[in-house]
């Protein structure tokens, strides 16, 4: 059997079924462990059969201590099984989202300096984290400057929210916002206004989305 556990909850989790779905064909069981910490501890206690792969997405960011020490320990676990246990390369599900290449062209959002910042931090990411140094764009810095305990993870969350601001985009609710996986323009409240794409079903969103540059990096190294 192969599974994918995953920190994520809520639209997190659902985005992990759709793509068990729509892109491994639903050979993997999907299930959330509720935190970075669950699939710690779950890996601690875990000896796979001789059969299973256990696919981990656990959030990589190195600019958090605590991750960071979590990360370091679950990867002295996962090398007991490297072929059975392993380790997605993935910074968070939001920053899937955040990358995404068609992500303001189909939600429509005008908020042009969200936009632009954006952008910068797209460009600024490296290795995992936001590379301050790569950015020159003052309104960006101001924004970066203004959270209170700086993190990759948090200001790509934060920025992911602001550009899914829309519940039918959303991806912070209990699922993903609707125009993501189900036909455009036809939702069941007939609610055209936050819908910016010429007609596709579902599936064919999906899929765009989940062939996008980072999630195809991602799912390379799901077997």
């Amino acid at each position: 059997m192969k599974y994918l556990w995953t920190e994520d909850q809520g639209a997190g989790l659902h985005f992990w079924q759709l793509a068990n779905s729509y892109l491994f064909q639903n050979k993997l069981s999907v299930e959330s462990k509720g935190s970075n910490q669950g699939i710690l501890d779950a890996v601690r206690t875990l000896i796979p059969e001789k059969d299973d792969v256990y696919y981990l997405a656990f959030d990589i960011v190195y600019d958090n201590v605590d991750v960071v020490n979590k990360l370091l320990e679950l990867q002295e676990l996962t090398a007991k099984y490297p072929d059975q246990i392993k380790l997605l390369d993935s910074i968070c599900f939001e920053y899937i989202i955040f990358a995404f290449y068609k992500l303001t062209e189909w939600t429509g959002i005008g908020r042009k300096d969200v936009i632009s910042m954006r952008t910068h931090i797209l460009k600024a990411i490296e290795n995992h984290r936001i590379n301050l140094d790569n950015i020159t764009d003052e309104k960006t810095i101001k924004y970066l400057m203004g959270f209170r305990h700086f993190s990759t993870e948090r200001v790509i969350k934060s920025m992911t929210y602001m550009l899914t601001d829309t519940d039918a985009w959303s991806v912070k609710g209990r699922l993903m916002g609707e125009c993501w996986y189900k036909d455009c323009c036809i939702l069941e409240n007939g609610d055209r206004k936050h819908c910016h794409i010429d007609e596709k079903t579902g599936e064919e969103k999906m899929r765009v989305l989940l062939t996008d540059d980072e999630m195809r990096r991602i799912a390379a190294d799901v077997q």
